[in-house]
């Protein structure tokens, strides 16, 4: 063996030394059915806290686009007892922080308080009131359906955002997933809907809770089953449908901007899937890896054809999409769109080289314990391993999950999520 392939080695298998213990995650089950994953972690005075439930985007009612994302917003908006500045004001008083958000597939509350009882306590009360008592002002729905109107207008001018919104409608002509909101559908959703889809998809047994730091098991334990008590009863959890592969095509749409925005890719992975190491560690070497990938090479180091390109997978329930983006001189789109497809054709057909794909697995490997160096990041890799049932050591064998990759495995994986008859092709440019 070669001194750099042998230094190359030492330092994955170093990395993967040190990696290899990620936090103890217990897990459990509340008596309303909702499923707890718990980290303790006493190095800080402080508990973070998030609730996941089914009710991303995905499952909105046909018409009903936008009931997702406002009814995350309205739910610590107002509560039995209180209004939203007196909400805001305890919350500042307890030195607590709310946040959330909505994607596809969830929708998230998220706390962070300090771990001292007087201000846990307080702090967790609201969110259970919160959780369980939002009450959905008609004049503060209102007001957030205009603020989203009006976001919505503007963001429909800008060329990236048009892109990517065809782009998902390209990818999912006739599913969930290419659901998008507009002005109009969200100026039609009533208060009775807001309710409605709260009470259908935030509902105890189909809830998912995560608690990192300063908390016993015990304690854990005591704050699942607060916060998830008064849920509503809900059904079995509703499903997505599975995703069918489009039609590869393209589609240009005019813009008066001076650069050209493009968008390629197609519906590729879902959350869980065993290739999921081979491709992360592919994606890394093909658009995933900044400078040192391919497409930054070609595309911008040889040709100078973008100031920047890349391309990744984003694991969903159902398939979620791989995408290649960059943008570039509207002169030089169709220069740039042909070399994208050059390069990733010569990918699907060769695999990394083998220089690659070690650069690859010591930057996945070694940058790894990035992912857990706070509470925060620790929350947000639990959460996402409650919610989409993975393994509870999963990150305990990220490194060695990776560092077992081949190219074969890598050329593989490739050919069977990223097939070139389905990818669809988005161009936002001036005419």
């Amino acid at each position: 063996m070669n001194p750099a392939k042998l230094l190359t080695c030492l330092c994955l298998f170093l990395a993967a030394a040190l990696t290899h213990a990620g936090p103890t995650i217990e897990s459990w089950q509340t008596s309303s059915g909702a499923r707890v994953l718990f980290v303790e972690n006493h190095s800080l005075p402080i508990v973070d806290v998030q609730v996941d439930f089914a009710a991303g985007t995905a499952h909105e009612a046909e018409g009903k686009a936008g009931v997702a994302s406002l009814t995350q917003a309205l739910v610590d908006l107002g509560v039995s007892g209180m209004d939203e500045t007196q909400i805001a004001n305890r919350m500042a008083d307890l030195g607590a922080q709310l946040s959330g958000g909505v994607d596809t597939d969830r929708a998230s509350l998220r706390l962070r308080t300090l771990s001292m009882a007087d201000k846990r306590g307080p702090a967790l009360d609201m969110l259970t009131a919160i959780l369980s008592r939002p009450i959905f002002p008609a004049e503060v729905l209102e007001r957030e359906k205009a603020r989203t109107v009006a976001a919505l207008k503007e963001s429909l001018t800008r060329p990236d955002v048009i892109a990517s919104r065809a782009f998902w409608a390209a990818l999912y002509p006739a599913h969930p997933y290419g659901r998008q909101a507009t002005p109009d559908s969200v100026k039609a959703i009533l208060r009775d809907d807001v309710i409605a889809f709260h009470r259908a998809n935030y509902s105890g047994n189909q809830a998912t809770v995560a608690i990192v730091g300063d908390l016993s098991r015990a304690q854990a334990a005591s704050v699942a089953e607060q916060l998830t008590a008064g849920l509503p009863s809900g059904g079995a959890m509703a499903g997505i449908p599975i995703v069918q592969l489009p039609a590869g095509g393209e589609q240009r749409i005019a813009h008066p901007a001076l650069q050209a925005h493009l968008l390629l890719g197609l519906p590729a992975l879902r959350r869980g899937d065993p290739d999921f190491f081979a491709l992360a560690v592919g994606n890394y070497s093909l658009g995933g890896g900044g400078f040192v990938s391919r497409l930054m090479k070609e595309v911008r180091d040889k040709r100078g054809l973008a100031y920047s390109a890349h391309s990744y997978f984003l694991p969903l329930q159902q398939l979620g999409p791989f995408q290649i983006g960059l943008q570039t001189k509207k002169t030089q789109a169709s220069d740039a769109l042909r070399v994208s497809r050059e390069v990733l054709a010569d990918f699907l057909a060769q695999g990394p080289t083998e220089a690659e794909l070690q650069a690859a697995k010591q930057n996945l490997i070694g940058s790894f314990p990035l992912r857990l160096d706070s509470n925060r990041k620790i929350l947000e890799n639990v959460a996402m391993i409650g919610f989409y049932g993975l393994p509870l050591d999963y990150l305990d064998r990220y490194p060695e999950s990776i560092e077992r990759v081949t190219a074969v495995d890598i050329k593989a994986a490739f050919a069977r999520h990223v097939r070139p008859e389905h990818l669809v092709t988005v161009v936002v440019a001036g005419e």
